[in-house]
């Protein structure tokens, strides 16, 4: 199967206050199942994460987000280059957080500074194949299963806000069936202006950038 090749370089990137822009997402489905024992239907949530090489601990796709794209074509482009999926992408964020890049994590300098918009993603396609599958392998997991091994604490932050956003949208919709195996784990006070600023530096937070709550295509242009 043939797909287009990875986007390499930051030559098209995009910045904002000193800080390279960054777009991501927290891709999921729902797996249905029903009680033999009295016919209740139940449903899970698992969560997609990707490894890399000689590491234990997982991330969500992520990326640099570059001029000739939106932050939402950004993170469905991601979504596909790291984890080989498509699907339906919410274009509400889930917050925006401002964090170090790995290699600058223990730094309080401008230098490596990033913003990170995340979104969720409700997976429609699954790729047998993908641009980055020799540097990323992708593994289905429990809610509680990405907490713990995820490597990011702002990731952690997203998935808590991921999971109460899950939680409301199902409750608001009426869906008959239980979501079982979601853990209560308490979110940021605030949902519409999540920032993680790196431990130790200081700084004044910036407004987050409010987007139509509605859903598109994730449809990534060659």
């Amino acid at each position: 199967m043939s797909f287009l090749p990875a986007r390499k370089g930051r030559h098209r990137q995009r910045y904002e206050d000193h800080l390279r822009l960054v777009s991501g997402c927290i891709p999921y489905r729902f797996e249905t199942d029903v009680d033999d024992r009295n016919g209740n239907v139940k449903s899970r949530i698992t969560v997609l994460m990707i490894s890399t090489p000689n590491r234990d601990d997982l991330v969500f796709p992520k990326g640099g987000w570059e001029d000739d794209e939106t932050v939402h074509e950004a993170a469905c482009r991601e979504a596909l280059e790291e984890a080989g999926v498509k699907g339906r992408l919410d274009e509400t964020p889930l917050g925006v957080w401002e964090f170090r890049s790995k290699s600058r994590q223990n730094s309080c300098s401008l230098e490596g500074g990033c913003r990170g918009y995340m979104f969720a993603l409700e997976v429609t396609e699954e790729l047998d194949s993908w641009a980055e599958q020799t540097s990323y392998k992708r593994k289905w997991l429990s809610p509680e299963e990405s907490y713990k091994f995820c490597r990011y604490d702002w990731m952690r932050d997203a998935l808590k806000v991921f999971l109460t956003v899950i939680q409301k949208e199902r409750m608001s919709n009426g869906r008959p069936e239980k979501l079982v195996e979601l853990p209560m784990f308490a979110a940021s006070e605030a949902m519409a202006e999540h920032q993680m600023l790196s431990a130790g530096c200081s700084g004044k937070p910036s407004s987050v950038q409010h987007l139509e709550e509605s859903f598109t295509k994730c449809i990534v242009q060659g």
